[in-house]
């Protein structure tokens, strides 16, 4: 019986995907890289299992997650969650165009960046309507690592020095903006 092959951390992997999160092979969390290995080790048992309750595990470049089918108004809210992460993306990039998994930073490096380059100062003032009316430039920074983190994008390697690591699921926003593809008018479609 398929059920026999489930492996015994099934019930916190769906515990964990369930919620939007993503499991990523670079996390420095014991606990999620051991479920990612499960994962990975256990994938086509897996998916079909959670299938059969409307989950649709799906493989990223060195990450898992959850996604499935869902109403107009749920679809309504990861757009404008999308626009979010886009103003998001567009910053750290500003910051440094090698931003991505496995990039490390600290918020007081991108903070000290901001004061000097008018671009990513601009940018930065602009996060402010994603973050309930943060005003002050830490606190809005500071809301958006709180956001990436518990979406699963990033996570704060170290308490002591304040440095934040780039998960492997920033490649799913990547894939995401890949994807769209705007016509302009004066374009020649292929």
């Amino acid at each position: 019986m398929m059920f026999e092959q489930l492996p015994a951390q099934t019930a916190q992997i769906y515990d964990y995907l369930s919620k939007g999160n993503f499991l990523c092979a670079n996390t420095n969390v014991k606990e999620l890289r051991t479920l990612f290995m499960v994962v990975e080790e256990h994938f086509e048992v897996l998916r079909s299992y959670f299938s059969h309750i409307n989950f649709v595990l799906e493989q990223g470049n060195n990450y898992f997650y959850f996604s499935r089918k869902e109403p107009r108004a749920t679809l309504e809210q990861k757009l404008q969650r999308f626009f979010a992460w886009i103003d998001i993306m567009d910053f750290f990039t500003t910051y440094d165009t090698a931003f991505g998994p496995g990039f490390t930073f600290s918020p007081a490096e991108i903070l000290v960046r901001s004061r000097i380059d008018m671009d990513l100062e601009l940018k930065l003032d602009g996060l402010k309507k994603h973050t309930g009316g943060k005003e002050k430039r830490k606190d809005i920074l500071d809301a958006i690592l709180d956001r990436m983190s518990k979406e699963g994008f990033m996570e704060c390697v170290s308490d002591m020095n304040g440095t934040w690591k780039v998960l492997a699921s920033w490649d799913y926003l990547l894939k995401m903006i890949d994807s769209i593809h705007i016509n302009n008018e004066n374009e020649i479609p292929q």
